[in-house]
């Protein structure tokens, strides 16, 4: 499955940049780097709009919109990660029993990635069926309670949370997340529009987007 495979070159090249390379300028590699992420920014965020879906839709047929945008996406991201330009230079390496802790916070990371997903449908995410034609249930449940995004904290837990923090991963972390705070906004526009009032009501109850206390 494309998905897994997607998820799995992205792991593979968070372990890779741990491992600093002799050579690799800062600025060619955070352009080119940029470059790569908003290649593949700019189709998950405007191929997720309603209105570009809507005509999408008409291409593929309503049942395969989901899938197409899930397996271009998933590609779109092996060719980042395969293609991202390595940096010189380490910021710093935590010794035990930091490492350990941090450690530890990665995989709370994955764990609320894992329970979050599966709360609005795994297969949903991962293209294996459709969208439903129907709005459903606005989940509010689990770590839903705390933040309106878990599985973007997740992320940024999985990539900050690094017990050898090398001039690579550091770009890598901030890209990503830059995207992803750039892109909440019109996410929840979207849901805005799927479940009007009900989502203003959990904005309101739900005050944190990404990371509690901070955004």
């Amino acid at each position: 499955m494309i998905f897994v495979v997607a998820l799995a070159t992205g792991a593979w090249r968070f372990v890779t940049l741990g491992t600093a390379p002799d050579e690799g300028p800062l600025i060619e590699g955070l352009l080119i780097n940029t470059l790569l992420f908003g290649v593949f920014a700019l189709h998950h965020s405007v191929l997720a709009r309603g209105p570009v879906k809507a005509r999408v839709t008409r291409l593929v047929t309503p049942p395969l919109e989901r899938p197409t945008y899930v397996w271009v996406a998933s590609l779109l991201f092996i060719g980042v990660c395969i293609a991202w330009r390595p940096i010189a230079g380490t910021l710093y390496r935590m010794p035990p029993p930091w490492a350990w802790a941090v450690g530890t916070l990665q995989f709370a990371g994955g764990i609320l990635t894992l329970d979050a997903a599966r709360r609005i449908d795994v297969r949903v995410l991962a293209g294996l069926r459709p969208e439903p034609a129907e709005s459903g249930e606005l989940v509010a449940r689990g770590a839903y309670r705390f933040v309106r995004h878990p599985i973007y904290l997740g992320w940024v837990l999985l990539v900050w949370a690094a017990s050898d923090m090398t001039t690579g991963r550091l770009v890598f972390a901030a890209i990503s997340t830059a995207y992803l705070v750039v892109a909440v906004p019109f996410e929840e526009r979207s849901l805005r529009c799927r479940f009007g009032p009900s989502y203003d009501a959990y904005r309101h109850t739900v005050r944190w987007r990404i990371v509690p206390g901070l955004y």
